[in-house]
This record gives C-alpha cells, sequence and structure tokens, in this order.
C-alpha cells in the first residue's frame, strides 16, 4: 500500500498546531474559571491584597515560566504538564484583583475583541508567504521598550502616556501573535515527524505558553483602552 508522506507530514503538522491552541485554550480557561471564583467574594481578593499574599503569587508566576521557558525539555510531560496549570490557575488569581476594576460588560466586549484581533493574526502568520523571522528582534526591542515606559509612567503617572503605552503594548503583542504563530509551524514542520509522544507533549506545551502569553497580555493592554472601571 502507497502512503502519502507529503500528507502525513500535513496531518501531523495540523495536528501539533491542534494541539498547541487546544493547550492553549485550556489555559484561558483556567484562569477565566479562576478568576471569576475570586471575584465572587470579595474577602478572597482582600485577604490576597493583605500580607504580601499577591506578590508572592506573582514571584510564583515568574517562576513558572522560567521554568517552562528554560527547562521544559528535560521535564517530564506531566510535570510540564502540571507547571502549565499551576501558572494558568496562579494567573486567574492575580489578574482577579485587575477584573475587579472593570465592569463585567466591558471584560466581555474587550475578550471578544481580543480574540478577534489574536485569530486574525494567526491566521495572517498562517497564510501569508513572508517570513516574519527577522521580526523578533524588534519585537524584543519593543517589549522591553513597554516594560522601561511603563515603570516610568509609574512616577509619571500620566494618563495620555498610559494611552500611549497601551497601543504600543497592543501593536507588540500583535505582531508576537504572528511571531509565534509562524515559529510553531516551523516547528512542527522540522520536529514533527521525529517527536516521540513525550516531545510532542512538551511542544506542545511550549507553544501554548507562547500565544497563552500573547493572548493575555494582548487583552490586558486592550483593557486599559476599551474597558470602563466601575463605579
Amino acid at each position: 500500500m502507497y502512503i502519502d508522506s507529503s500528507a502525513t507530514q500535513i496531518a501531523k503538522e495540523r495536528s501539533l498546531l491542534k494541539n498547541v491552541y487546544l493547550w492553549m485554550t485550556a489555559g484561558l480557561l483556567l484562569t477565566g474559571l479562576t478568576s471569576l471564583w475570586a471575584i465572587s467574594d470579595i474577602s478572597r481578593i482582600n485577604r490576597m491584597l493583605q500580607g504580601g499574599t499577591l506578590w508572592m503569587l506573582i514571584i510564583a508566576e515568574f517562576v513558572l515560566v522560567f521554568m517552562l521557558s528554560g527547562r521544559i525539555m528535560s521535564m517530564k510531560p506531566l510535570t510540564a504538564t502540571l507547571c502549565f496549570c499551576a501558572y494558568s490557575i496562579l494567573n486567574g488569581l492575580t489578574l482577579s484583583v485587575v477584573f475587579l476594576v472593570y465592569t463585567q460588560e466591558s471584560l466581555t466586549s474587550t475578550f471578544f475583541i481580543t480574540a478577534g484581533t489574536f485569530g486574525a493574526m494567526s491566521l495572517y502568520a498562517m497564510t501569508t508567504k513572508r517570513d516574519l523571522s527577522g521580526m523578533g528582534h524588534y519585537l524584543v526591542m519593543g517589549l522591553w521598550g513597554i516594560i522601561i515606559a511603563s515603570v516610568v509612567n509609574i512616577f509619571l503617572k500620566s494618563s495620555s502616556f498610559e494611552y500611549m503605552i497601551s497601543y504600543a503594548g497592543v501593536l507588540v503583542f500583535c505582531g508576537l501573535t504572528a511571531f509565534d504563530t509562524q515559529y510553531i509551524l516551523s516547528m512542527s514542520r522540522n520536529f514533527s515527524s521525529s517527536l516521540d509522544e513525550s516531545d510532542y507533549i512538551r511542544f506542545s506545551i511550549v507553544g501554548a505558553l507562547k500565544l497563552y502569553l500573547d493572548f493575555i497580555n494582548m487583552f490586558l493592554y486592550l483593557l486599559r483602552i476599551f474597558g470602563r472601571r466601575n463605579n
């Protein structure tokens, strides 16, 4: 029996990409459910804001991100999975403090705006013939610029400057969404045929983490622009 190797390769690529998006969706779902649970009782938010609990959660998030980004290929698949789930839950707890500030209607509308923008950038990356790998250096520079500007604005407390940072953040994470999507496609084409089950899970999670972070950060910057605060 003749087996079309090109068709098999395409199927594997699609399977890996599909798995990445499934993991990303699962992470977003965990984050959303955790945030809803946290804001359903204001006493939980108050406890997080007291005694440095919030800072401990943020530090734990950074530790998990660095572990997943730098050591995931040496982790057991179950460990990598648990770390990704733990990060999604911790992020839901910390974001609940932010979500409490905005109305439910603006949170919902901003989520759909983010989903549409994210989907459009992902689709562009999957269909364009342009190589986006050269954008990586400029996007990282832009990201550092946003971080530095945000720190400076802590002291300036300028609302107009904050809006400028937010628009710049949306542009940078739109670019990162396209860049990371194309990177995942390239990764699947180069490695999918040689991946065993353990590596398949690891590659799926590291790809999901990249897109998850792009989505969350894009959402937060769009929320600064379109979000309406509670009275």
